[in-house]
């Protein structure tokens, strides 16, 4: 079974230490965010990719979610911003809404699924946000699950579902649950809403009133 670490903030830098050192040896995490548990890698580590892939048994065409600690970040991972996505980020983010963007060229294939596109959220969870503002790294968000597999909201369950897999798993209490992030593609003239989650339609409306 997976290694738990249980949080406490009076060992919160010890723990940002060894995810840390872990995330830049290739390593896998699990963490909560603010719906389900995710799947933490560095996602320009080719190797750490892989091993996230081969976990997940998930399908190479599939791509991988990544999650950012502040729309600065964004240079790292997106070729433009479409004026669109600035306006959601200003409402949605941090919270629940993954936007499809027009990715960097020299992303690894495996983010993007060969799609050209790259998903990327700001989560709530501050805790996730510490971590990749001490790296200076954003992290993969792929869900904590084999592929096909119901989302897993406890600790416990990760570290018993995926075993010794996951290098680390984070213990701060139970996921909430609920709808998944909504996800929209903002490389599409007018947006295109892809998946209906925790964010309302109607709310992206509101911003983006001809969203598809």
């Amino acid at each position: 079974m997976a290694r738990l670490w249980v949080w406490e903030e009076e060992q919160g830098g010890a723990f940002l230490e060894e995810a840390g050192g872990l995330l830049l040896s290739g390593g896998v995490l699990a963490l909560p965010t603010e719906t389900y548990y995710a799947l933490a890698v560095n996602p320009f580590d080719e190797a750490a990719l892989a091993r996230l892939f081969a976990l997940k048994a998930r399908p190479p065409e599939k791509p991988v979610l990544v999650l950012i600690a502040a729309p600065e970040t964004l240079s790292r991972l997106a070729r433009e911003v479409p004026e669109a996505a600035s306006r959601l980020m200003a409402a949605f983010w941090p919270g629940p809404l993954t936007l499809i963007l027009p990715a960097r060229p020299d992303l690894p294939r495996r983010l993007t699924g060969g799609t050209g596109t790259i998903g990327v959220r700001q989560p709530r969870q501050l805790l996730v946000c510490r971590l990749m503002t001490a790296l200076g790294l954003p992290l993969t968000g792929t869900s904590a699950n084999r592929s096909g597999q119901e989302p897993l909201t406890a600790a416990s369950e990760v570290a018993r579902e995926l075993g010794e897999g996951v290098d680390l798993v984070l213990d701060a209490g139970p996921c909430p649950g609920g709808l998944p992030s909504t996800i929209v593609d903002v490389t599409a003239a007018p947006p295109r809403l892809v998946r209906a989650g925790a964010v309302p339609a109607a709310l992206l409306r509101e911003i983006i009133p001809d969203m598809r």
